[in-house]
């Protein structure tokens, strides 16, 4: 038997670099709600008391940035000024100017809007054929969101992470060995009642028990305190959190980030697309594993190369399957933007918790509606 162990992290909507994804997907969205047309490249950064705002957006509407802003920091729960960031309290700079005209003659023609190669990623460990260590972690700061919000454990704060690792044997998850808990709290709170209550509340409601080893760790606030957290403690700056964004470090990554850029990056839009293409050849059975890179160049319309890596695990060759990508699909930024349809305000909900495995109704590229293409070829 081969064993290995595999650790992957999430972290709350709280965390410094959270907050700034979804900031810049809420003036991504707020934009679309006006201007389908609009461009977005939006770049936010939080620190103690202070949110700057910068990037290139085109577009005939018109986004009330600051007040969004506040809306949104009172929404994931920085309303108490102890916490050194405060939705009302805080200043609010923008630096906005149009998207380059150099570069919107290449988009406005249907080309990419820049280089770069993208992955998609898919795996039979989980119902989402997504990876378990990352679904694991984004279940975990998902519910401490959910305790804080409901008032259960009305001491904890909205800065938050999560790590689980997993044991591995012959390639499929065994058990899990470890888990790193981490939630800012108020002041009057001892570590012991934080730990019995993360354990209880959090752990165990999200792991099921016969999944822990029996003698699996579990770390809670590891330093022994975590009263001082968020732009308080820790600058955030958008895009920080690719990996807790996509496959938690299974799978390769291109580099780019998503949060705050319209559909025709394709940094954002090919990352989507590959994902579908990956999960559907999952779905249809032909591999167990798979792998899709999609590279493009500035101003050009279909991607330069097409890699299908299916580990061993296809049934067919990677060869025949990326001629069946090409023959039945449009990589270009619009026809991957029609088929998934991205010209939607819903990017805001993919700031936190992960842009893939999610069930909702605006995560079109979770979908397994092309399946049957690639189950044709068995």
């Amino acid at each position: 038997m081969k064993e290995y162990y595999f650790t992957s992290e999430s972290v709350t909507e709280g965390h410094p670099d959270k907050i700034c994804d979804q900031i810049s997907d809420a003036i991504l969205d707020d934009v679309l709600r006006q201007d389908k047309n609009g461009r977005v490249a939006c770049e936010t950064l939080v620190t103690r008391g202070l949110v700057f705002i910068a990037g290139e957006i085109t577009t005939t509407g018109y986004v009330e940035i600051p007040q969004l802003v506040r809306n949104l920091l009172k929404e994931i729960g920085y309303v108490d000024k102890a916490y050194g960031f405060n939705y009302d309290a805080s200043a609010i700079i923008t630096a906005i100017q149009e998207q380059s005209p150099d570069i919107a003659q290449g988009v406005d023609t249907g080309g990419a809007g820049d280089q770069g190669m993208m992955f998609g990623f898919a795996t039979r460990e989980t119902p989402q054929l997504m990876p378990l260590p990352i679904m694991l972690a984004h279940s975990l700061v998902r519910r401490l969101a959910e305790v804080r919000k409901k008032g259960i454990l009305r001491y904890l704060r909205p800065d938050g992470k999560s790590q689980v690792t997993v044991r591995y044997v012959d390639g499929k998850p065994v058990e899990v060995t470890a888990v790193v808990l981490s939630s800012q709290h108020d002041d009057d709170i001892s570590q012991k009642k934080i730990y019995e209550d993360l354990k209880e509340t959090v752990v165990e409601h999200v792991i099921p028990g016969d999944f822990l080893a029996r003698d699996y760790r579990l770390f809670v606030n590891p330093t022994g305190r975590f009263v001082i957290g968020g732009p308080q403690a820790d600058t955030g700056v958008t895009g920080r959190k690719i990996i807790v964004d996509t496959y938690g470090g299974f799978g390769r990554h291109g580099g780019g980030c998503f949060s705050g850029k319209d559909p025709t990056k394709v940094d954002r839009t090919a990352s989507y697309f590959a994902r579908y293409l990956a999960k559907n050849i999952v779905a249809s059975g032909i591999a167990d594993k798979c792998e899709i890179q999609l590279s493009y160049v500035i101003g050009q319309k279909q991607p330069v190369s097409v890699m299908v890596n299916m580990f061993e695990t296809g049934k067919v060759s990677a060869t025949r399957v990326v001629e069946i990508i090409r023959n039945n699909f449009d990589l270009s930024p619009s026809g991957m933007i029609k088929k998934l349809d991205l010209l939607r305000p819903i990017f805001l909900k993919t700031a936190c918790y992960g842009h893939f495995g999610r069930e909702e109704e605006e995560f079109t590229w979770e979908r397994t509606d092309i399946a049957d293409i690639f189950a044709t070829m068995l």
